[in-house]
């Protein structure tokens, strides 16, 4: 196969404009600064490193567009977090992409490795201090610390197996903080096993981590409230169904993951403890000015964002810009 200049590859792709953004040379210093080194070899090899080396030059520059890194902070027990998480689901494989079932493919064939530890340096970059998420991320979050690229915090969703277990397996790699993850929540809430729950929240405040709780159904933070079972935070679904396909009054089908807001909004009114409110987009249904604007001003401490890299500035940018003209909020902040 014929080999593809650096040049023709731009202008095929149409990223030449990232080129010029970095000042017409798709930055070679940013990426030799980055670690980025394009293999030349003949064949397929030769495009698919080119491209990974492409899509950073993109990267790069649209990092540049950044505004003002996020630099509002709270704190969950004693640990304090950016206001702003990066949530875990795309780099666990987690899409939430509704009948398109090729979706979850063409994100894990996009997510190596190397591009995860980017998108976590990214978030840092930005002032995102936090990311959230599943077990299985262990292990590339242990390599991004241990080369020392960057130190992004994990809350652990502890989503893997028993929560007990996970919360100690958690633990054990380095997580800031745990919580029941809203499935397995719900599950045991329904079986009226809050007695599991409660011994996964004690080993992680025996770590001397904060322990959360987390729902999809603000049914099974009420029943946790009614036996006794408080945690140190709360990880709830908050988003409104404005959106065409959350079909309120059918089953859910992978489109609607917060089933009553209102009521969700009306339990945290007289919660103190710390919320972090998550699919506050619907998974990608909802506009993010629309979404962390609604998080925000009804009652999330934190909003915990999915993203790639390729959209984490203009987020970040938006939720800067939400927070600082926030007017209609009512329920006080946390720490």
């Amino acid at each position: 196969m014929k080999k593809i200049s650096r040049l023709e590859f731009l202008k095929t792709t149409g990223l030449a404009t990232a080129g010029m953004m970095l000042g017409g040379k798709v930055s070679a210093e940013a990426l030799d600064k980055e670690g980025i080194h394009p293999v030349q070899t003949d064949g397929l090899p030769q495009v698919r490193q080119q491209l990974s080396a492409e899509q950073q030059a993109a990267a790069l520059a649209q990092q540049n567009t950044l505004k003002v890194p996020v630099t509002a902070k709270g704190k969950i027990g004693d640990m304090t977090f950016s206001r702003l998480i990066l949530g875990g689901n795309p780099i666990g494989g987690w899409l939430h992409s509704r009948d398109l079932n090729y979706v979850g493919s063409l994100a894990r064939a996009y997510l190596t490795d190397d591009k995860k530890m980017q998108i976590f340096q990214m978030a840092e970059n930005c002032g995102i201090d936090t990311i959230l998420g599943h077990p299985i991320m262990i292990d590339i979050l242990s390599k991004y610390w241990s080369k020392g690229i960057g130190k992004i915090k994990w809350i652990s969703d502890c989503g893997s197996g028993d929560f007990a277990t996970a919360a100690q397996q958690s633990i054990d790699g380095g997580c800031a903080a745990g919580y029941c993850q809203g499935e397995m929540t719900d599950r045991l809430v329904q079986q009226g096993d809050f007695k599991s729950i409660g011994k996964g929240l004690d080993i992680l405040r025996k770590a001397g981590l904060p322990a959360g709780i987390g729902a999809h159904h603000i049914a099974s933070l009420k029943a946790c409230v009614a036996n006794g079972v408080i945690p140190d935070f709360w990880m709830k679904t908050l988003h409104h169904h404005n959106y065409w396909s959350a079909r309120p009054g059918e089953p859910a089908r992978d489109n609607r993951y917060c089933d009553d807001p209102e009521g969700t909004i009306t339990f945290f009114e007289s919660r103190k403890e710390p919320f972090i409110a998550f699919k506050v987009l619907a998974a990608g249904a909802i506009p993010p000015a629309d979404g962390i604007k609604y998080g925000l001003e009804n009652g999330g401490d934190f909003v915990c964002l999915g993203m790639f890299d390729f959209n984490m500035i203009q987020d970040v940018n938006i939720f800067n810009e939400t927070l600082a003209n926030l007017v209609n909020r009512k329920r006080p902040w946390c720490a």
